[in-house]
């Protein structure tokens, strides 16, 4: 992938999405790209914060651990995904460890850049901002998702989000390992084997790492259900 693909991809982040071209091209203009094996770190909880990342294909998943050792998942992130928007414009410490769910490309952008280019244009601090606001709004919605939704209606939105079809029949290839996605959705591994074999009923077949959707639709309306309706059926 050459620069201008990689700077395409990058221009779709939260981040520079709703940024002047000017703007945005300050900004690419003084990043680097870095290639990072699965596994690798990225940054580790309780490190200075010193760049802004914008992912320019691969996985990547942000974790805190527990003091009772366990590992708690933030968030995961993909390709046009970009995130330490807000702890490194603080200058700030990372708040989070940050690790390669696969192989991947990570965009690095100077914080240092980004808070010149504020001071310089205060129309682009209202951008920066904005890009915070939608990642609060993410973490606000996966919250009301596990107080809201079954484990169930979780996995059907996580294949649903996955999914290339809009309707009909559809095969979502799993991006990482099962553990992950219970930890993304706020379970435990057992929990989404459960959730996976209730979602039989509901025409969806896992099979090592693809989910053979026999209706998107279908599998839509089960997502969104009420899980409150089933008291009024007693």
């Amino acid at each position: 992938m050459n620069r201008d693909e990689k700077e395409k991809i990058a221009r779709k982040s939260t981040l520079l999405a709703s940024l002047p071209q000017a703007a945005a091209e300050v900004l690419l203009d003084s990043a680097t790209c870095v290639c990072y094996g699965r596994g690798a770190t990225l940054f580790l909880q309780g490190e200075a914060a010193t760049a802004i990342h914008i992912v320019i294909h691969g996985w990547v998943k942000l974790y805190r651990i527990s003091p009772n050792g366990s590992e708690a998942v933030v968030s995961v992130f993909t390709k046009g995904d970009s995130f330490a928007e807000a702890v490194a414009l603080r200058g700030q410490t990372y708040p989070v460890t940050a690790e390669a769910v696969s192989e991947c490309e990570i965009m690095q952008i100077p914080s240092g850049v980004v808070a010149a280019l504020i001071r310089r244009d205060p129309e682009v601090a209202i951008d920066v901002l904005a890009a915070t606001f939608l990642h609060l709004k993410a973490l606000v919605g996966q919250i009301e998702q596990m107080k809201a939704q079954t484990g169930a209606q979780r996995v059907a939105d996580f294949l649903l989000e996955l999914s290339p079809c809009a309707e009909g029949s559809c095969v979502v290839h799993l991006p990482y390992d099962k553990v992950l996605i219970a930890g993304r959705l706020g379970m435990k591994p057992e929990s989404l084997s459960r959730a996976f074999a209730k979602l039989k009923k509901e025409g969806v077949a896992i099979s090592q790492n693809k989910a053979r959707i026999a209706d998107i639709r279908h599998l839509r309306l089960y997502s969104e259900d009420d899980p409150a309706h089933a008291w009024t059926k007693l």
